[in-house]
C-alpha cells in the first residue's frame, strides 16, 4: 500500500473516537517492531522521524527502511517529520516524499511562530503534504507558576484556547500540538501526575465555536513510562529514579476529546533498553547483536500492540 496522508487518517480517527499512534523510529528494529505490531492489530500508523534521527541514521537509510516496511505491509502508513525546527528542514522532508511534517516554532514569539508556520503550510500544501504546528511549551510539571487551578494565563507555557483559534486561522495548519501538562522524556511529573484535560476541552470547544469543525489536536510527550519497564531496566543495572509518564487513563480521555494523534517515543526506548539490558546482564559473554536486539525488538512490539489495542483504540481501524 502506498504512503497515506495524516489528513485522511485524522478524519477517520475523529469520527471513530480513536487516536493514531505516532511512533518515533531511528533504526531497523524499531521500524520492524512497530510496523509488525500494527499490521497484526490492523491499526493505521504514523512513523515519525526527528531531526536527531535523521542525523543519527542518515535520511537515506531511514527512507529505505520505511520503504521496505511499506512494501511488506497492507496497513495505511504516513511518514511524518517530528519537531522540524526550520522551514528549510521541513522543505527538505517534503521534497523527499514525507506525507506530513511538523514545524515547531513554539520557541518563538506568537507572531514569529505564525510567520514561520504559514510559510511551511504554503509550501507543503502545494506538494500535497500535511502540516502540524505547535502552540505552547511542553514542561515537566503539572502547572506553570501562576496557573494553579487551570487558569488560561497567556504568559504561561500552556496553550491558550483563544490563541489556538487565532493561530490556526492565521497559519492554516492542519493539526495543532497543544501543551496541557504533557512533557518529553521519562521524567514528566512531580507529585500527582495528571494532564489538564479541562484545558483540552476548552481548546477543542473554542476551535469548534470558531467554525473550524472537529479540528485534530495532537498530544506530544505522551509516553506513559510503564513501571514494569522502569523496574526491568533498574533490575538489570539501570538507574532510573522517579521516572513518571502520562497516565494511560488520561490519554484515553484525550483521544475521546479529539486528540487524533498521540506521540510515543520514550516508551519505545524503555522497552528496547529493557530487552537489551536483560540479555547482557544474564549473559555477559554474549556478543551477537541478534541475540540481544531480537528480544528487545519483541518487547517493543508487545508495547506497541498494547498501545494501539488498549490505549489509542485504533486496532482494527486500518481499513475504515
Amino acid at each position: 500500500m502506498p504512503l497515506t496522508t495524516t489528513r485522511e487518517l485524522f478524519a477517520k480517527a475523529l469520527k471513530g473516537k480513536y487516536a493514531i499512534g505516532a511512533f518515533n523510529v531511528n533504526n531497523m528494529e524499531l521500524v520492524q517492531a512497530i510496523v509488525e505490531a500494527c499490521e497484526e492489530e490492523k491499526a493505521p500508523l504514523i512513523l515519525q522521524i526527528s531531526k536527531g534521527a535523521r542525523q543519527y541514521a542518515n535520511p537515506v537509510y531511514l527512507k529505505k527502511l520505511i520503504e521496505a516496511a511499506v512494501s511488506l505491509s497492507n496497513i495505511p502508513i504516513a511518514v511524518h517529520l517530528d519537531h522540524g525546527d526550520s522551514f528549510e528542514l521541513c522543505k527538505q522532508c517534503i521534497d523527499e516524499g514525507f506525507t506530513s511534517v511538523m514545524i515547531d516554532a513554539s520557541y518563538e514569539p506568537f507572531d514569529k511562530n505564525v510567520e514561520i508556520t504559514r510559510k511551511v503550510v504554503e509550501y507543503a500544501h502545494k506538494h500535497n503534504c500535511v502540516v502540524e504546528a505547535e502552540l505552547g511549551h511542553l514542561v515537566g510539571v503539572q502547572f506553570d507558576e501562576g496557573e494553579e487551578g487551570g487558569g488560561y494565563s497567556k504568559s504561561g507555557h500552556y496553550t491558550d484556547p483563544d490563541e489556538a483559534v487565532k493561530f490556526v486561522k492565521l497559519t492554516g495548519c492542519d493539526s495543532l500540538a497543544v501543551a496541557i501538562g504533557n512533557s518529553h522524556g521519562a521524567y514528566k511529573f512531580k507529585g500527582d501526575q495528571r494532564l489538564d484535560l479541562e484545558r483540552l476541552k476548552a481548546i477543542k470547544k473554542a476551535l469548534m465555536d470558531a467554525g473550524l469543525g472537529d479540528y485534530p489536536l495532537v498530544l506530544h510527550g505522551a509516553s506513559s513510562v510503564p513501571q514494569y519497564l522502569v523496574d526491568e531496566i533498574n533490575k538489570y543495572g539501570g538507574k532510573l529514579q522517579d521516572a513518571r509518564g502520562v497516565p494511560e487513563a488520561d490519554i484515553e480521555v484525550a483521544r475521546r476529546l479529539g486528540c487524533a494523534k498521540v506521540n510515543i517515543d520514550t516508551d519505545l526506548r524503555l522497552a528496547l533498553t529493557a530487552g537489551i539490558r536483560k540479555v547482557l546482564w544474564e549473559k555477559p559473554s554474549e556478543i551477537d547483536p541478534r541475540k540481544y536486539l531480537g528480544p528487545a525488538r519483541a518487547m517493543v512490539k508487545e508495547l506497541v500492540r498494547h498501545k494501539v489495542r488498549n490505549v489509542l483504540c485504533c486496532a482494527g481501524h486500518a481499513f475504515d
